[in-house]
């Protein structure tokens, strides 16, 4: 008896063209997960590049609150420093008349006996020490070259004994804040006399 075909039974030609369909479905799929990937890595990048972004603005919102917070440090200290500015010049004439009255009583550079001289004497050292503590310090004037940043120049004299633009009398003693010229020194500088002057004088 022949053996009867089974119909179930695939051809050579048709498991071919499925090992076809399938290598093609395979290489489909491999394209496809091909472009996702690339899209993934190209999201990837751009995610980078916007995390570095945020990074850089964070970094110079940091750096600008730093600054304005030490900005903000100085500006108190300046203002803490300088905020008794008006009143302290306000007291600089009182301080010349008490150093006035205290030079026209003394003698020989001692003060006078007098309970009212004393007196004066003893409320401008406390006074001077009231400066002291507040940064309020006398501008060294004489014998010092003439500075237009501290002194204020009045008048002018010939001096032998000292070098031209010298300063050689305080008409008005000069006073710093800290740093800040609170009042200029007025002072009397002196003038070199010309070679023609000296040998006028010789003669």
């Amino acid at each position: 008896m022949e053996d009867l075909e089974n119909p179930e039974e695939e051809t050579d030609d048709e498991m071919s063209g499925k090992s076809e369909k399938n290598d093609a479905e395979n290489e489909n799929c491999k394209k496809a997960e091909g472009v996702i990937v690339k899209e993934l890595e190209a999201k990837l990048e751009a995610a980078e590049q916007e995390k570095e972004e945020y990074e850089d603005r964070w970094k110079r919102a940091y750096a600008e609150f730093e600054n304005y917070k030490k900005r903000s440090v100085r500006e108190r200290e300046k203002s803490r420093k300088f905020a008794n500015e008006s009143l302290l010049r306000a007291f600089l004439p009182v301080v010349d008349n008490m150093e006035r009255a205290i030079e026209s009583s003394s003698d020989n550079g001692e003060i006078a006996e007098s309970s009212i001289a004393q007196g004066v004497d003893m409320t401008l050292k406390e006074i001077v020490k009231v400066f002291e503590k507040f940064g309020v310090k006398a501008v060294s004037s004489m014998g010092q070259s003439f500075d237009p940043g501290i002194h204020e120049a009045m008048m002018q004299e010939e001096s032998e004994e000292h070098p031209g633009n010298t300063v050689i009398r305080e008409l008005q003693k000069g006073y710093m804040l800290h740093d800040r010229l609170l009042r200029p020194a007025m002072v009397t500088v002196s003038k070199a006399k010309t070679d023609d002057e000296k040998k006028m004088k010789k003669k």
